[in-house]
């Protein structure tokens, strides 16, 4: 059995932030900037306050079989949950939804390589 990728993605609106904790976010804006957003075993944070109040977690997460994906959603959600009430911040609308990479389609590169 081959194991499978999952990427994993977390969403939601910060409500509720007090004048700190806006402050606090925005100073570490650079850090979790959406330009730099990647998918890691850690999960990757990304947001923009000065656009708007949304936050993603992205995760990489694996697992062999197909139903495998609905803990690696539950692990990813269950994370970013943890970040957010560790640091006290209010949230709203999450959105958790997970891709499994093996049924992804290949795109025009990958399926020109494939031919040879």
């Amino acid at each position: 059995m081959s194991t499978r990728t999952f990427r994993i993605t977390v969403r939601g609106v910060f409500e509720g932030l007090s004048d700190e904790q806006r402050a606090e976010l925005l100073a570490r804006a650079a850090d979790h900037d959406v330009l730099h957003a990647a998918f890691t075993p850690e999960g990757h944070l990304s947001y923009d306050l000065t656009a708007r109040a949304a936050f993603t977690f992205r995760y990489l997460d694996s697992g062999e079989a197909e139903e495998d994906i609905l803990l690696a959603e539950l692990r990813a959600e269950e994370s970013a949950t943890s970040w957010l009430a560790a640091r006290g911040y209010g949230y709203r609308n999450l959105r958790t939804q997970a891709e499994d990479l093996s049924q992804a389609p290949l795109g025009k590169r990958q399926r020109r390589a494939q031919k040879g």
